[in-house]
């Protein structure tokens, strides 16, 4: 378990390219790269005709929470050439046995497959992936699928000097480097071997063949704690990007939650000593929040896991070297693609049917307390898993939806034993009319009429009878009703927005957004006459409060929302 713990950390250290150090710490099936393979192996990872292509009407990597995932990360291997005390024993770990593990040629066939499913990203790790002897040939044939923009590598960084050229020529885009402390006999300590030198100069290599790599760094209390302003200096003269990871305590190990070393606290140490120390722009993706000391060539991440999620925006899958799909770090379900793959019975369509029914049970958010980690699949699971109908393959656990029972049939919510609050909520939609139109009803010279006015009335009458449009929805008393209808002349639009008000025990935000799909086909309805080139667009809740969980969108129309619980 203590090494499960420690795969965990590392593998939340990818997450935005920083380090992910798997499970047994990194190493590879030291598979034996003849001819015949390679060419078996280069085979596999061609893409197949269009025609043969499978045809989706949605990415099976899209969750049920619309997060669309780009980003995999694969485990090479079980084996690392490290023995951390927080990782390992001394003598290392029991290894599965070698037809366990996926072999090379189901690797590219996995990668294939993911990247033809919208996979841009993949990450190649461990154990230690550099003791892989085809290490260099996996890259290069990953760098060979078309639609795959990169590909990179976490390793602990003590063999660099002597691949990490090769493995550029071989395409290589991107390297994290895994390091708990920048002190040698603390290396040495830790790791119960010698190489802390090989490290730092596998770091200077990267940079001098124009990488900018990522340290990652675990913190712990009573640990590494007196090195991180260390750290920070490290990044003074070096293009290089340190990130602190939040230390994750799992059940079941040695491990204790006082050692967490928090963010802010983490933040408030290194202001200290620079108290100009300050924040840089993120991505949308980014698990990392990035900061640097002016003035220093590199720069410093947080990767909050404990203290601060970035489930809402989480983009990524694994891949265990035993042919595992898992869709969250923190989750105990696990999918095995290499049995799916190895039966004959299997398609490569009900392969990514697989992959969907994965990826449709991930969470919004892991739990908050550690949870227990589950490595193997169990063979009755398997077994149900695979040699059922094809429906059961894309089965979906639908007890997270409101309106619908265990088994998917539609329900109404009983909202009995909800209090009774007063509920509000704003929508608007947009109708594109164009230039003619625009000014017709400027002029108020429509044939029809009114087309504001009426659209007005449309939208409130809408929202008085959504319970009759809406299948589920309750029927309500409604206090208020307010639609207001703007021409933008400028826009060559008509902007409709809804304000709804009720004391209940459910919320009015199906209402206000009635209201405005209402009034947005009435405009439709009332120019369509002159020009059929008429779009409705835009059509979004703006708030809602009163209920369980407020809802804000900060501002109209730049997309930023904010949710309280």
């Amino acid at each position: 378990m203590r090494l499960l713990a420690r795969h965990a950390i590392r593998l939340l250290g990818q997450e935005n390219g920083a380090g992910e150090m798997a499970s047994h710490s990194r190493g590879g099936i030291r598979l034996k790269a003849t001819t015949g393979y390679l060419k078996l192996a280069t085979a596999s990872v061609q893409p197949v005709e269009p025609e043969k292509q499978v045809q989706r009407k949605s990415s099976p990597l899209t969750d049920s929470f619309g997060r669309h995932h780009t980003y995999l990360r694969i485990s090479l291997t079980e084996r690392c050439n490290l023995r951390c005390d927080y990782c390992m024993p001394a003598e290392g770990v029991p290894l599965q046995p070698k037809n366990n593990l996926l072999t090379t040629g189901e690797i590219l066939r996995l990668a294939r497959i993911f990247v033809e499913q919208g996979v841009r990203k993949i990450r190649l790790t461990g154990g230690e992936p550099t003791v892989r002897r085809d290490i260099v040939e996996i890259v290069a044939q990953m760098k060979a699928l078309p639609e795959l923009e990169q590909v990179g590598i976490t390793t602990n960084g003590l063999v660099l000097t002597r691949l990490l050229l090769p493995l550029q020529r071989a395409g290589l885009d991107n390297l994290n480097i895994s390091l708990d402390t920048l002190k040698r006999d603390r290396f040495e300590k830790i790791t119960r071997r010698k190489g802390w030198e090989r490290v730092i100069a596998g770091i200077d290599l990267a940079v001098q063949l124009g990488y900018r790599p990522k340290v990652n760094c675990v913190l712990m209390r009573d640990f590494n704690e007196d090195e991180i302003c260390d750290f920070v200096e490290f990044t003074k003269e070096r293009p290089v990007d340190v990130r602190f990871i939040e230390y994750m305590p799992f059940s079941g190990n040695k491990w204790h939650t006082e050692r967490l070393i928090s963010y802010k606290d983490t933040l408030q140490t290194i202001r200290q000593r620079w108290p100009d120390f300050q924040a840089l722009p993120n991505g949308p993706n980014d698990t990392s929040k990035a900061y640097a000391v002016p003035g220093f060539k590199g720069q410093v991440g947080f990767i909050t896991s404990m203290t601060e999620h970035f489930c809402g925006t989480c983009n990524r899958l694994r891949l265990t070297a035993d042919g595992n799909i898992k869709v969250c770090l923190f989750g105990n379900k696990e999918f095995s693609l290499r049995d799916a793959m190895r039966n004959e019975n299997v398609s490569e369509e009900q392969l990514v049917d697989l992959i969907g029914a994965a990826v449709q049970r991930k969470k919004k958010q892991h739990a908050d307390a550690a949870p227990r980690v589950h490595h193997h699949l169990h063979p009755y699971l398997y077994h149900h898993a695979y040699h059922t109908s094809r429906p059961q393959l894309q089965a979906r656990n639908y007890s997270r939806l409101t309106h619908v029972d265990g088994q998917g049939k539609a329900q109404m919510v009983d909202v009995g034993a909800k209090p009774s609050t007063t509920r509000l909520a704003r929508a608007e939609a947009t109708v594109q009319v164009g230039e003619k139109l625009t000014q017709l009803i400027a002029d108020n010279q429509v044939a029809k009429g009114d087309v504001l006015t009426v659209a007005q009335i449309a939208g409130i009458m809408g929202a008085k009878r959504t319970a009759e449009l809406i299948p589920l929805c309750h029927n309500i008393s409604l206090s208020s009703v307010k639609v207001q209808a703007t021409l933008l002349k400028t826009e060559q639009s008509v902007r409709l927005e809804a304000s709804v008000r009720c004391s209940g025990q459910t919320g009015v935000e199906m209402e206000a957004l009635t209201a405005v799909s209402v009034a947005a086909l009435t405009v439709y309805d009332m120019c369509k006459a002159v020009s059929h080139d008429i779009c409705i667009t835009n059509v979004r809740l703006l708030s809602k409060s009163g209920g369980k969980r407020d809802f804000r969108r900060d501002e109209p129309n730049n997309g930023v929302v904010t949710e309280v619980e």
